[in-house]
C-alpha cells in the first residue's frame, strides 16, 4: 500500500503510556480479559460489562506511566512508525469522505482516532485491548492499541498494511452510519427485540462498516492510487479472519450463528468486495438487502 506521502491526519489523540485506573476495582488484566471472553461468548456487550465493573465512567482517572506501560511517542521501541501509519490512513479516510458528503450536498466530520494502551476511557466506558478496536459514537471517537495489529498478524494470519487500513477504515464507516443517521435507526430497531434479533441487526451494521471501509478504498485509490499487488488481498484475508464463526471456532469449538454480532467471514468478505467494488453507499445498504 503507498501511503508514506500521504498527509497525517491532525485528528489523532495518542494516550499510549498512560495508565487508566479503575477504583474500587479488583481485576487484573488477566480477569478484564475473561471478562471480556465469557461475555462476548454470552453475547452481552463488552464495553458495557466493563463500564459496570469499573462502576461507572465518574469512577476512572488517568495516572501516570507505570513500569511496565508501553513507551511513549519518541522513546526507544515505540511503535512510531504504526502510529504515524495510522495518522495518515485516518487523513485518507478524512479526504475521501470528505469528498463524498460534499459531492452530496452535506459537509463531514471527521472522528478522531485514540491510540492507547490496555486500558481507555471513552465516552461509552472503559475500552480495552482485548475488545480490539471499537468506535464509540458518544464522543465520536475510534479507538485502538496497536498491539492489536500483532493479534491479526500472528493469531489471525492477516499481515499487510493494506489489513491494518481496512481496520481503520472499518471503524471510521461506523463514524458515516452515525453522521447518515443509521447508527439510531439501529437504536430504535433494537427496542424490545430478543437477544438474538439484536445481534442479527449488529450484524447488519457491521457489514455495513464493512461495505464502508471497500469504499474509502475504492475512492482512495482511485484519487490517488493507494493500492498495489495483493493489497486487495490483503484486506480479504482481514475481513475473512475476524468473521464471527471463525473467531468462535477458535475459542469455544462451536459456531452458534444466532450470537453472530459481526457476521460471518462470507459475510465480511462479500460486503467489504462489494463497498471496493461498487464504490456506492446506495450498494451498501445492508438493511435493506435484509428487507428491514
Amino acid at each position: 500500500m503507498r501511503w508514506r506521502e500521504g498527509r497525517r491526519s491532525d485528528n489523532v489523540e495518542d494516550l499510549r503510556g498512560a495508565r487508566v485506573g479503575m477504583p474500587g476495582m479488583r481485576l487484573g488484566l488477566g480477569g478484564l480479559f475473561a471478562v471480556v471472553v465469557v461475555g462476548w461468548l454470552l453475547g452481552a456487550d463488552p464495553v458495557a460489562l466493563l463500564q459496570l465493573l469499573a462502576g461507572g465512567a465518574e469512577n476512572a482517572g488517568i495516572q501516570a506511566p507505570g513500569p511496565e506501560a508501553e513507551p511513549g511517542p519518541g522513546a526507544p521501541g515505540a511503535p512510531d512508525e504504526l502510529a504515524d501509519f495510522v495518522s495518515v490512513v485516518l487523513a485518507d479516510t478524512e479526504d475521501t469522505w470528505g469528498a463524498i458528503f460534499e459531492a452530496g450536498g452535506a459537509r463531514y466530520q471527521p472522528p478522531r482516532l485514540v491510540l492507547f494502551t490496555d486500558l481507555v476511557q471513552s465516552a461509552c466506558g472503559m475500552g480495552q485491548s482485548a475488545m480490539g478496536p471499537f468506535y464509540c459514537p458518544g464522543d465520536a471517537k475510534v479507538y485502538i492499541d496497536l498491539g492489536f495489529y500483532r493479534d491479526l498478524r500472528d493469531r489471525f494470519q492477516a499481515p499487510g498494511d493494506f489489513a491494518q487500513a481496512y481496520v481503520i477504515a472499518h471503524e471510521v464507516g461506523h463514524h458515516v452510519q452515525r453522521l447518515l443517521g443509521t447508527t439510531k435507526k439501529m437504536e430504535r430497531l433494537r427496542a424490545g427485540l430478543s437477544r438474538a434479533d439484536q445481534n442479527a441487526l449488529s450484524v447488519l451494521l457491521e457489514l455495513q462498516a464493512d461495505c464502508y471501509a471497500g469504499i474509502w478504498a475504492n475512492h482512495a485509490n482511485r484519487s490517488r492510487q493507494i493500492l498495489e499487488q495483493g493489497d486487495v488481498e490483503e484486506g480479504l484475508t482481514a475481513a475473512a479472519a475476524i468473521g464471527d464463526d471463525r473467531i468462535q471456532r477458535e475459542t469455544q469449538g462451536t459456531v452458534v450463528p444466532e450470537s453472530f454480532t459481526h457476521g460471518s467471514s462470507q459475510q465480511r468478505v462479500e460486503w467489504f468486495r462489494r463497498g471496493l467494488e461498487t464504490g456506492s453507499l446506495e450498494a451498501c445498504d445492508t438493511f435493506a438487502a435484509r428487507g428491514t
